[in-house]
C-alpha cells in the first residue's frame, strides 16, 4: 500500500490516472498529447504507476496499451477512508468509467492482464466456483462441471436462474487455463440496434473467452491472469464493446476479493 500512496502523491501521475479513467487503453503517445511533459517523463510516471499496480499494460504489435486498475485505490479507500466515515458502514469506491473503450489495436478482440496476490490453484478455483463467481460478477456468472465439452450455464442477474445459452467448455486445466464459449446477444440487447434485421444478424456471432494463469514471480505469492476475449466479427461488435468495459471491473473486483481472503 505504501507504493500506492507514493504513486498518488504526484500530481502528474494523478493526471495520468484521470486520463485513463476517462478513456482506458491508451498508448504512450496518446497519453502524452496535451501534457506539458516529455515522452520520457510520462514513461517514467507510468512505470511508477505500474509498480504500484494502479496501471497495467498490454503489448499489441508495436504499441503498448495502458489500462487503469482501480482495485488498489478501492482497497486504500476502504482501509483509510471508509472506516472513518461517519453515519454508516464502509462503502467501496464507485468508479465511473467511459463507455467508449478502445479495443486493443482496434482488432476484434479484448486482451487484458492483471496481477493477483494468490496461488494459481486458488485463482482457478475462484474462476470455476459458481457461488464465488456471483460475488465478482455482481450477481451474474457461470456454472459448469468444467469438463471439456460440458455446457456452461449462465445466471442472468441476481434474481435469475441458471440458463443454457449455448455456451460450452473449450479447455480446463486446473491452475493454468480456463476457456469457454460466450453467450450470444440476448433480447435485452435489442435496443442497441437500429433495426430488427441488424439485431438478428449480430445474434449469429458467438465469441469465446480464455483465462491464462501464470506465476508472476516464483519467489513470491502472485500470479498473472491474462484474459483474451475474441472471435468477434469486427471491432465494432456491440458485444465486444460491452465486454471490454465489463471485464476490467469484474477482474478488479475478483482481485480485491481473492486478496482480501488471503489476509
Amino acid at each position: 500500500m505504501d507504493d500506492v500512496f507514493r504513486a498518488l502523491a504526484d500530481t502528474s501521475r494523478r493526471r495520468l490516472l484521470d486520463r485513463l479513467r476517462t478513456r482506458n487503453g491508451q498508448t504512450l503517445r496518446e497519453l502524452c498529447e496535451g501534457l506539458a511533459m516529455s515522452r520520457q517523463a510520462v514513461s517514467k510516471h507510468l512505470a511508477v504507476l505500474e509498480a504500484a499496480r494502479l496501471v497495467t499494460s498490454v503489448r499489441g504489435g508495436r504499441e503498448k496499451f495502458h489500462y487503469l486498475d482501480p482495485a488498489p485505490i478501492r482497497e486504500l479507500s476502504e482501509r483509510w477512508i471508509g472506516q472513518y466515515e461517519s453515519g454508516g458502514p464502509n462503502r467501496p469506491a464507485r468508479w465511473k468509467r467511459s463507455l467508449e473503450e478502445k479495443p486493443l489495436m482496434d482488432k476484434a478482440e479484448f486482451v487484458y492482464e492483471i496481477y493477483i496476490e494468490t496461488t494459481p490453484e486458488r485463482l482457478y478455483e475462484a474462476l470455476t466456483d459458481a457461488e464465488f463467481a456471483q460475488r465478482y460478477f455482481g450477481g451474474w456468472g457461470p456454472r459448469s462441471d468444467w469438463r471439456v465439452g460440458s455446457p456452461v450455464l449462465w445466471k442472468m442477474g441476481p434474481e435469475g436462474a441458471y440458463e443454457d445459452l449455448g455456451q460450452a467448455v473449450i479447455e480446463a486445466v486446473p491452475g493454468r487455463k480456463l476457456a469457454y464459449t460466450w453467450h450470444r446477444l440476448q433480447p435485452m440487447h435489442r435496443q442497441l440496434f437500429d433495426s430488427e434485421e441488424e439485431f438478428e444478424s449480430a445474434r449469429t456471432e458467438q465469441s469465446q473467452v480464455a483465462f491464462d494463469i501464470l506465476p508472476a514471480d516464483p519467489a513470491s505469492l502472485g500470479v498473472k491472469l491474462t484474459i483474451t476475449h475474441d472471435g468477434f466479427e469486427s471491432a465494432e461488435s456491440e458485444m465486444l464493446k460491452g465486454v471490454s468495459d465489463g471485464w476490467v471491473m469484474i477482474l478488479s473486483t475478483l482481485k480485491t476479493l481473492v486478496e482480501r481472503e488471503a489476509r
